[in-house]
């Protein structure tokens, strides 16, 4: 509220001192101002959303990888009580038998798991070096590709899509959007979030107020770029932003600070697909 009221005083001011400010232009100026923060409001919404799906996926990746875990020692834990057995009497002949079988299953279960997790680690694999082995020496420079816990994110440097202190593509940022755009396209069973991030210097632009409304208008604009130029179904895209507090280096120096000014193109695979993973119980074994 008080710097609603602090900024409509700068424009009732400005408006007196220059003389020449119609009323009719003070209203503009002032729409304008509540349409940046009724924009500002969906955005960081969607954020929000966007960043409990997030932790949601990551949370049902580490589950699996602990399933696999809890499988594999169940089964070195029932191959032990089989060798007990068969270094017994043969009175364990029928309870030998029912550890065997449990065995099994476990085993095939422990393949169940491992077999669908190197097919969703391949595909990243295969996604990522894609996208790398299409980008040109320059283009390079300025995107990073890497997965992590199951999760392809693409680094983009604000230097190559925006103009300087702006969120509005710039023309050079065309050639590799498409290139994006396309391996999106040909991985239709991932979702997208775009994730804007600033270094820490603050942002002095009109109906800009922060960093945080500028990541989060940069992610819309890489969102709406891709949608409206290239194709990209929008349902499975959501526009985020972090502001200047997901740092990746040092923001005391040029060089951190460049890092650090970057879009974050974060490719997932769909909730349903993670439940898929771990949807096949897990067989008894008592």
């Amino acid at each position: 509220m008080k710097i609603r009221i602090f900024l409509s005083l700068i424009l009732l001011i400005a408006a007196v001192s220059q003389g020449c400010v119609s009323n009719k232009k003070y209203v503009a100026l002032q729409a304008d101002y509540n349409k940046s923060l009724d924009t500002n409001a969906k955005l960081k919404q969607s954020w929000q959303v966007t960043q409990q799906e997030l932790a949601g996926s990551r949370s049902r990746v580490q589950s699996l990888e602990e399933q696999i875990a809890a499988a594999k020692s169940n089964a070195a834990t029932l191959q032990d009580a089989l060798n007990k057995c068969l270094a017994g009497t043969s009175q364990g002949n029928v309870n030998i038998s029912k550890l065997a079988d449990q065995i099994n299953s476990s085993d095939q279960y422990i393949r169940h798991l491992v077999e669908l997790k190197n097919k969703s680690d391949s595909l990243n694999q295969i996604l990522t070096n894609n996208l790398t082995r299409s980008l040109t020496p320059d283009e390079a420079q300025d995107v990073n590709v890497k997965v992590l816990k199951g999760v392809v994110y693409i680094s983009l440097s604000d230097k190559m899509l925006y103009k300087s202190g702006s969120y509005m593509i710039s023309d050079k940022a065309g050639s590799i959007l498409a290139k994006v755009a396309k391996i999106i396209n040909d991985y239709s069973n991932y979702d997208v979030i775009i994730e804007g991030n600033t270094d820490i210097v603050p942002i002095s632009q009109p109906n800009i107020r922060n960093n945080w409304d500028l990541s989060a208008l940069r992610g819309s604009s890489v969102v709406q770029a891709l949608q409206t130029k290239y194709g990209v179904d929008p349902k499975r895209l959501a526009a985020a932003g972090r502001g200047e507090y997901n740092p990746v280096a040092d923001n005391n120096t040029d060089d951190g600070k460049s890092l650090n000014r970057r879009t974050e193109i974060i490719i997932t695979p769909k909730l349903d697909q993670f439940m898929a993973l771990i949807g096949k119980p897990q067989p008894a074994t008592n």
